[in-house]
């Protein structure tokens, strides 16, 4: 009698004790095994565009933009006669300050994911001819 109580204690407490070890083995394996070191990881800053390459940007008025008047950052329409800037190479305008404070944080046309290409902000070199 003793030992069949002693044994309905142990086995149960014995076979937990035996499938908890098993799941720590496994969850040590899948971390020690089946990490990817060549997968691309997310910078942890990315940094958007300087006060000095803002100003090198075009301004102009929401009469004067290409492609559509809303902004994409705040969602309002552009009017005719607020300021904007539109981006080089894809031509979607936005509101100077919208724009400003977008590209201050991310150097990317919030419509097309367009990235600004460094080579804007370079000087051209001037002809000695």
């Amino acid at each position: 009698m003793m030992l069949s109580v002693t044994l309905a204690l142990f086995l149960p407490c014995a076979g937990m004790t035996i499938v908890f070890i098993v799941y720590i083995c496994l969850i040590c394996y899948a971390g020690r095994y089946h990490r990817n070191p060549e997968a691309p990881t997310k910078s942890a800053t990315q940094t958007g565009l300087s006060s000095a390459e803002l100003e090198k940007l075009p301004v102009t008025t929401g009469k004067d933009l290409v492609l559509e008047m809303e902004c994409a950052v705040c969602l309002d329409d552009v009017e005719r006669e607020q300021l904007a800037r539109m981006f080089p190479g894809c031509n979607h305008g936005f509101h100077l300050q919208c724009a400003d404070t977008w590209l201050s944080k991310n150097p990317v046309c919030p419509v097309c994911r367009n990235k600004l290409d460094a080579s804007f902000f370079v000087l051209p070199e001037t002809n000695p001819c």
